[in-house]
């Protein structure tokens, strides 16, 4: 609750600028939470502070960058960026082993879940530059398509809220078992249209093969 205050204050001062700051910083691993700061971005336009629909775009901006810049300094320095504190505090050895079996477990789906886990996210985008597993594309195709989901959300629960604090907080609370909820619906919606696209094809192409089988001379 006092964490939402102070930004809330610092927000209706700074406005958008503020907003996205916080969540560039957040970005690089601040220990800062992303979804209290996009409440409190939305509470600030439910005060009449700001527009909701330009906060989002804010958001947006902010989460994404600060995102793109924890992979591209992965990708650009390596492993050698353990030799800042700041990244070899993020990038721990535990954290390491940790990633690296998340990434066996869900492939580059990963970067996708990563918006939802909140001590890991940088990691894993740090981790994910330097091994370059991913095009700085594919990237943020995944990682955008996470806030599209996430940033929306808990900038219109903040601003629908903004006259009810108790309850937004409770609101927040529930809104975070809410999206993993989703996330796992949203999961087993493209698992299983990669798995009916891929029995599909395969029907398909026995279809096709029965069919050569049949007429020899289609061979030619």
């Amino acid at each position: 609750m006092q964490l939402l205050e102070k930004l809330i204050s610092v927000f209706t001062e700074h406005d958008y600028l503020a907003v996205f700051l916080v969540l560039l910083i957040c970005g690089m691993g601040v220990p800062i939470p992303e979804d209290i700061t996009l409440v409190a971005g939305g509470v600030t336009s439910g005060l009449g502070y700001s527009n909701v629909h330009v906060m989002v775009g804010v958001g947006m901006a902010g989460v994404l960058l600060g995102d793109m810049m924890m992979f591209m300094i992965g990708r650009h320095y390596g492993e050698s960026a353990l030799r800042w504190r700041w990244v070899a505090f993020l990038v721990t050895p535990q954290r390491q082993e940790l990633v690296q079996i998340k990434f066996e477990r869900y492939g580059n789906w990963l970067l996708f879940i990563a918006r939802f886990l909140p001590g890991l996210r940088s990691p894993i985008f740090i981790i994910a530059g330097w091994s370059r597993r991913v095009s700085l594309f594919k990237f943020l195709l995944l990682d955008g398509s996470a806030a599209l989901l996430s940033v929306p959300f808990w900038v219109y629960l903040g601003y629908y809220g903004a006259n009810n604090h108790d309850k937004l907080l409770a609101w927040v609370h529930r809104g975070q078992s809410g999206l993993w909820v989703g996330l796992v619906l949203l999961i087993v919606v493209v698992l299983f249209w990669i798995w009916r696209n891929r029995r599909d094809a395969q029907l398909l192409a026995a279809r096709q093969a029965n069919a050569t089988a049949k007429n020899p001379e289609s061979r030619g």
